[in-house]
Parts: structure tokens; sequence; C-alpha cells
């Protein structure tokens, strides 16, 4: 025996019995795997701190024990230390680890270091009941494997176990993305379809509408080709509704009027604007009739052009009456300037015949005075004298009638006059002068109020010509019964206009001769010596301002003249 050897070191026979011992346990151990696996035996005694603990698998047989082993799912079973008693092949292969290498050891190895917290939650409330949650594993190659576990306890109170369900959720992530794509495409087309009967629906309603239209109407899409034409058109051109085609429609357009309709269509297509143009259209028969056509672009919520909507409305009629009114006031227009022409010729032939016929009346004026003052007192007895009269009154009536016609022809030119404020108290004291013995002689009176409008704006001339004409006719034919009561008032009349009123007491006028009153040279009291061409200077000089004039009378009571001047 050697002095430095070991006295308690294994010899080889002791370390070949050990070897022996030990190959028999593994063996006992595998045995032992292979009956949990292939489910002949039901429990399991593990030696524990505490002395042995027996873990069953109650009720279990062999078909139950070959489902697990099948199933698409990992299944384990955990003791309350986290020890793998049993695993399925499936899980194994999830985890990318060996069977053995599971069995016996702590599953925390494969719960990720982020997770542990969240797996402890798991594993508490399964031990509590049941308990369900996703999280990663970590496989034995390192990577993350998302994971539905499902935990829920087992066995009984003396030897309960933790059973534990791992899904594979990778593809049902996938899944999920496959169907969400699925559920937005589905949901695309949902809009588009509901967008379609939409529109559908509304040009079903659109075509209702426009059929009920007494019109020819159509449709067009938002670049102008054609859509819809209603029954009417087909009607009044003969088409057939099967065989129409754009070249057809536009041949139906008169020659003449084609161009331009379509430079007019295009300029509302690029401009987005309502159209409106005349032309020509064809019947069935062959004739070309009038028609207004308009067209307007019907927008979407977001101002975009969705379609075009018009209608072709006959307007043939309207259209041969505007040119026979054109024709009338081309004519009118030539008579006018003929007019114009002959008033220009008469204001030259009133001119020239009162230059020339005033200078002979003169001359026979003088020679009337150089008689009477030759011829002697007792030779203008008897019939001389008379003759003598009534020879100067004809020479007075033949210069008054010379001079109202100048006063005629000057009447036109004074319209042109320039409007200025007048003073109406000061130019109704002078022809109250110029008129004093007409108002004695008629033993008159002439009240005057003319507080409210002092001032009338019109050309002075023109003003004092109404106002003397009306204040001399309301003198001139009083009532010789009764002394003359002639009142003057101006006010405010209708909006923009003041009324100038002469009230009288005198003969008055039957005003179913009120058509002649305001005629040139008309008389309707032949008794009183006038001329017959005043009120028609009143009412010439108000309608050439933009006036009028109004007469209110009764036989025997009165008269009221009204003149009415813009302000």
């Amino acid at each position: 025996m050697r002095a430095d050897s070991d006295p308690t070191s294994p010899t080889p026979a002791q370390l070949a019995r050990e070897n022996e011992e030990l190959r028999q346990q593994l063996s006992e151990a595998e045995e032992l795997l292979m009956a949990i696996r292939t489910g002949s035996i039901d429990a399991l005694a593990v030696q524990g701190p505490g002395g042995p603990r027996i873990f069953t698998l109650e009720g279990a047989d062999q078909s139950y024990r070959t489902l697990i082993e099948q199933m698409n799912e990992g299944a384990l079973l955990l003791s309350p230390d986290a020890t793998v008693l049993y695993c399925n092949a499936c899980l194994a292969g999830l985890l990318e680890a060996p069977l053995e290498t599971l069995m016996g050891n702590s599953f925390d190895q494969f719960v990720p270091d982020d997770f542990r917290v969240y797996w402890q939650e798991l594993v508490t409330n399964g031990w509590d009941g049941k308990s369900r949650g996703e999280m990663p594993l970590l496989t034995a190659g390192g990577r993350l494997r998302p994971m539905a576990l499902a935990l829920n306890v087992l066995g009984s109170a003396e030897a309960p176990v933790l059973a534990v369900i791992a899904t594979d959720v990778s593809a049902r992530r996938e899944i999920s993305v496959i169907r969400a794509r699925v559920a937005a495409q589905n949901e695309l087309l949902g809009l588009q379809q509901q967008e379609l009967q939409a529109k559908a629906k509304e040009a079903t309603e659109t075509s209702r509408i426009l059929e009920g239209l007494p019109h020819i109407a159509w449709t067009a899409d938002p670049q102008g080709e054609s859509t819809y034409l209603n029954r009417r058109w087909f009607a009044y051109t003969g088409q057939d509704p099967q065989h129409v085609t754009p070249t057809l429609i536009l041949a139906q357009l008169h020659p003449d009027d084609l161009e331009q309709a379509m430079r007019s269509w295009k300029q509302a297509l690029a401009g987005g604007e309502a159209l409106e143009l005349e032309c020509r259209i064809r019947d069935a028969a062959g004739n070309y009739r009038w028609m207004l056509g308009r067209a307007l672009p019907w927008r979407d919520e977001q101002g975009e052009i969705v379609r075009w909507i018009g209608t072709y409305t006959d307007m043939h009629e309207q259209k041969l009456a505007m040119a026979r009114v054109e024709e009338t006031r081309q004519e009118l227009r030539a008579n006018n300037q003929q007019l114009t022409r002959i008033n220009a010729d008469l204001d030259n032939f009133i001119y020239t015949a009162s230059h020339d016929l005033r200078s002979p009346i003169t001359n026979i004026e003088g020679l009337l005075e150089t008689l009477n003052q030759e011829l002697p007192a007792n030779q203008r007895l008897g019939a001389v004298e008379p003759v003598l009269r009534m020879m100067q009154d004809s020479v007075d009536r033949f210069k008054r009638t010379i001079e109202n016609l100048t006063d005629i022809s000057k009447l036109q030119k004074d319209s042109v006059l320039p409007r200025t404020p007048v003073a109406l108290a000061s130019l109704i004291e002078d022809v109250r002068l110029d008129l004093q013995p007409l108002i004695q002689t008629a033993a008159g009176e002439l009240e005057v109020d003319i507080t409210e409008c002092a001032t009338i704006v019109l050309a002075e001339k023109n003003l004092r010509s109404i106002v003397y004409n009306l204040l001399s006719n309301a003198f001139k034919y009083h009532d010789p019964a009764r002394p003359a009561r002639v009142r003057l008032r101006c006010c405010p009349a209708e909006p923009g206009f003041v009324a100038l009123q002469v009230h009288d007491n005198g003969l008055g006028l039957d005003l179913r001769e009120d058509r002649q009153l305001f005629t040139m040279f008309q008389r309707l009291h032949d008794h009183v010596e006038g001329s017959g061409i005043g009120l028609y200077m009143v009412k010439k000089i108000a309608e050439n301002a933009g006036g009028r004039v109004a007469v209110a009378s009764e036989l025997g009571e009165g008269s009221v003249f009204t003149v009415y001047l813009p302000e």
C-alpha cells in the first residue's frame, strides 16, 4: 500500500458499483417519463423537503393524453415553484427546446425579463382560480414568440398543479392584419357602393324631374359629354333614343349657329359658369325654330362639378315678335328723324313767316293810324268808324297769332334751358302786376299760399309762362255774376314732386271734352277773347320738365288746375 494514498478514496469496485446504481436510477427515471407520457401511470411521488409528495392525474386515460400530445397548442403542468411537471411536444416545438430539457426544470427561464412581473400576476391569478393573458415567451434560440396563455389550477388541495395552455398568436396577428385590411377594403367598397347607389338614386330623381319639365332638358358630365336627353328632345327632333350620338345631336343645330354655340359651351366648361345662348334647332319636319339654351353646373359638397343640367326653351314666336318690334323701332327711328327735320323746317317756316308777316302788318297798322289821324271827324261817323275798328281788331289778332306761333316755336328749345331754383313769391308778384288790368275788370282777388315751397326748380322763363297762363285764364273766364276769387297754392305732392295749384270760382269746364282741353288753338268758351294756346303751352312745359297737368272742374262752380313739377 502506498504511503500517500487516501484511505477515504473509493476503490474501483466502489466506483463501479456507484456507476451501476446511477445507471439504474437513470433507467428508472426514463421509464417513469415514458410511463407519464404514454399514460401508463396515474400518479407521481416527488420527494420534497417535507417528505414525499404524491401528484396524481385524476381521470387520466390514454385517449385524453393522446389528445394533449397531438393538439396544436402547447400544454404544461407547473408545480407551485414553477417546476415543469409535464410538457407536451407542441410546446417544446414552440420553445425550440428538447422535451427532456423542459421536464423537471423551472419554466421561468422562458419568461423575458420585461414580462416577469406580468407573468407572476398571471401565475398568482391562475393559482387563485383562472387567468388569461398574452405575452411573448423566450425560445431556446433567443427569439420572442407571442403567445396567448390560459392558466387553471388542477388537482386536489394536497397536491395541486397549475395547468397552462399556450397558443401561438403569431399567425393570428397576421390574420388580424389581413382581416383589418379586408375590413378596410370592404368599408371602402361599401362607401363606393353607397355612393353609386346615391348617384343612381340622384340620377333617377333628376330624370324624373327633367321628364316633368315642359322643355327640352339634358345632362352632361363634367367634361361636357352628353349623358341624358329627356323625351321632349326625341319628340321634337324625331331621333331614335337607341341610336342617338353626340354627332347626331350637334347636327340638329343650325350651321350658322353651331360655331358660336360650341364656343360659348367651351367657355362655360372652362370657367364652370352658367351658360345662356340663343340658337336654332331643327325639328322632325326639318324646320328650324329658335331656342333659348341654358345650362347650370351641379356641384357636390366640395364644390366640384359632378354634372351639367341644361334646357332648351322654344322662343321662336318671341324671336319673330322681337324682330318685328326691331323693324318697327327702325321705322319709328326713321319717322322720328323725318319729324325732327319737319320740326326744324316748321321752326324755320314759323320764324320766316313771323318775320316776313310782321313787316306788312306793321305797315297796315301804320296806315290805319295815319287814316285815323287824317280822316276828318265828321267823315268817321256812320259806317266808317266800325269798319276802322274791325280792321284794327283784325290787325291785333294777326299780331297775337304771330306772337303765339313764335312762342310755340321757342317752347321746344326752351325745354333744354338750365333748371335753377326760382323764388316763387317775386315771380307771382310780377305776373300779378302784368295782369292787374284784367284783375280789376273781373273785380277779382288773388290769394297766394306758397309757404310750403317757396322755390321751384325750373327755367324761370318757363315757370313764368305757367303761372301767367293759369292766372290769366282764371280771371279771364270768371263768372260775370260774381267777383272772381282765385287762389294759388304750392305744396309738396307725391315723392319727388311739388304741386302748383290754381283754384278759381269761374265758369267751370265740361270735362267730357277734356281730351281737347290742352289742344293747340282749342277754346272752350267763345264769348271771351283768346288764342287757345295758353293751356297747350302749360302742358308742354310741364311734360318737358318731367311733370304733368291735372284738371278738376264743374260747370258753374269753377276749376282747379294742378301742375306737378319735379323737385
